[in-house]
């Protein structure tokens, strides 16, 4: 089934403990559609890029059957660029440049194979440009998820809550959910955020895992313990990315299917972090992510304890 995803395809400056990465291929859309392509052949990509993005890059997702008629390509203008440099226990960051360039008027129009779609993944952009897209959906899809961030609840709250009113799935972690309910407890938090419109909420708690609330159901579902993290940049992106990618190759949205969908994600998540940028992800393919789900489940998989 069809995945429309929109969000920033851009370059990134990355400085960790393991080293430096300057200038590779980042972005919301780019791990959001590289995660899900490993699931679905029909995705949709809605951005916005300058002349400087490499052509060979966009040739690499349209070989993973990404549809880029909803991508806009601003003659003489500069690419979104964002630089940072993680903290030694790689959970914090601070960000050294941010250009918005192409972003900062970015206005999404959706082609016409982009108005009827089966599932939606809204990126972290401003409220404003994720409200602009549901608006020109022509038909209800599915399910609408959508990623945000601290910054919008600082500054876009009326906005992002309006935004929220709309979608099917919330995608946040812990810090956001607590901001966003202002409440400390994740039950408390989720029961507050979720009769703010979304029935779903799930809740990334980076190397802790995740949760997933479906109703009066909850799941959670662990980290996989790895050697080394090189690189957490975008990792959210892929989770959302295999999450979503699961739930439009399978169409199961039920709390089971769901359930299903968070290891997906965090799967591929745990690919993502083990390189810089997206280069792990564009070495994998489906036997590796099967062996890499079956190590979920052995992490959880007991027999009864009494």
């Amino acid at each position: 089934m069809s995945l429309l995803t929109i969000g920033t395809v851009a370059f990134d400056d990355i400085e960790t403990p393991f080293g430096k990465a300057g200038r590779i291929i980042g972005g919301a859309a780019t791990y959001i559609s590289w995660s899900a392509s490993y699931f679905t052949n029909d995705i949709k990509l809605v951005s916005v890029i300058g002349d400087d993005f490499p052509d060979s890059e966009l040739q690499k997702l349209k070989d993973r059957g990404v549809n880029m008629e909803g991508l806009q390509i601003k003659e003489g203008e500069k690419s979104f660029f964002w630089a940072g440099r993680y903290h030694t226990d790689m959970n914090g960051r601070d960000t050294l440049d941010t250009q918005l360039n192409v972003l900062a008027d970015f206005d999404p129009v959706l082609p016409e194979s982009c108005k009827n779609v089966d599932y939606v993944m809204l990126g972290n952009l401003t409220p404003q440009v994720q409200m602009r897209v549901i608006d020109q959906l022509e038909s209800r899809p599915k399910l609408i998820a959508l990623d945000t961030m601290n910054f919008w609840m600082d500054v876009a709250l009326d906005d992002l809550l309006a935004v929220i009113k709309k979608i099917d799935v919330l995608i946040i972690n812990d810090e956001e959910a607590r901001q966003l309910s202002g409440e400390y407890s994740l039950v408390v938090a989720a029961e507050k955020i979720i009769e703010m419109g979304p029935k779903i909420l799930v809740i990334k708690k980076g190397e802790h895992g995740a949760l997933l609330f479906h109703g009066e159901n909850i799941f959670f579902a662990p980290a996989l313990p790895l050697r080394t993290v090189f690189d957490p940049t975008g990792a959210g992106d892929t989770f959302a990315g295999g999450f979503m990618g699961y739930i439009a190759k399978t169409g199961d949205t039920s709390f089971e299917g769901m359930k299903k969908a968070i290891i997906a994600g965090s799967a591929m998540a745990s690919f993502c972090v083990e390189k810089f940028g997206i280069q792990r992800l564009t070495e994998i393919n489906g036997n590796t992510i099967t062996k890499r789900i079956g190590k979920f489940e052995q992490l959880v998989r007991f027999d009864t304890v009494l």
